[in-house]
């Protein structure tokens, strides 16, 4: 079975390139502005028209925003047809947002324990990382693992990503443990914070795939 890949936080025209030719599934960009991989929306653009659209078999584009407000994502969407939204918010405002805009939404879960899991079936899919500390500037991109384990025998109520702590050098035994189907990355394939290493990409997409065929359990 294949695994999906999304690469998120991309800066540069060169490292969407190098996603779309290394088969990634999905690209995301960041409209988060204390993220060291924030982008503004006329940067998001010129990163869209750096590959084919994926009506011409480009990835997919995901656009990332916390705690938005729909006029956020609107002044985004004028500039760039994001294919799907992944919020950090609660599910409900997530839900709305997902009726305003018309776009499918992923909601990002930080999972400690069993029943962090989501088991609502209101969102279009999930994307399940380490759970937020005391102290943290953002979610999402530090670098966490969490107890892949605890994501076995879990019946998801919609597709979802395993993020958190990836790298090339791992991702083919988190895809093991925790039976995902789809990963997500960042920081594991960057050569300093918003700048990726086109290498580790292939590297990552490649080792995604290692465990998923010879997977018996």
């Amino acid at each position: 079975m294949k695994v999906d890949v999304k690469i998120c936080g991309l800066t540069r025209a060169e490292d969407m390139e190098a996603c779309a030719v290394s088969g990634v599934r999905w690209v995301g960009l960041v409209f988060h502005s204390t993220s060291p991989r924030f982008v503004r929306p006329e940067q998001a653009a010129r990163l869209h028209e750096a590959i084919a659209s994926p009506s011409a078999g480009g990835p997919l584009r995901v656009g990332l925003f916390v705690r938005p407000t729909h006029e956020q994502i609107a002044a985004v969407l004028e500039r760039i047809p994001l294919d799907i939204l992944q919020l950090y918010t609660d599910e409900a405002t997530a839900f709305t947002l997902k009726e305003q805009t018309g776009r499918p939404v992923w909601l990002a879960r930080g999972v400690a324990q069993q029943h962090d899991l989501p088991v609502s079936k209101a969102m279009d899919g999930y994307v399940i990382e380490a759970p937020a500390q005391k102290g943290d500037t953002r979610p999402g991109g530090l670098g966490r693992v969490f107890d892949w384990t605890l994501t076995r025998q879990w019946q998801a109520p919609a597709p979802w990503l395993l993020a958190g702590g990836l790298t090339p050098d791992n991702v083919s035994e988190a895809v093991r443990v925790s039976r995902a189907q789809a990963v997500d990355v960042s920081s594991g394939v960057e050569e300093a914070p918003g700048i990726k290493s086109a290498l580790l990409i292939e590297k990552f997409v490649k080792n995604s795939q290692k465990k998923a065929c010879t997977r018996k359990e």
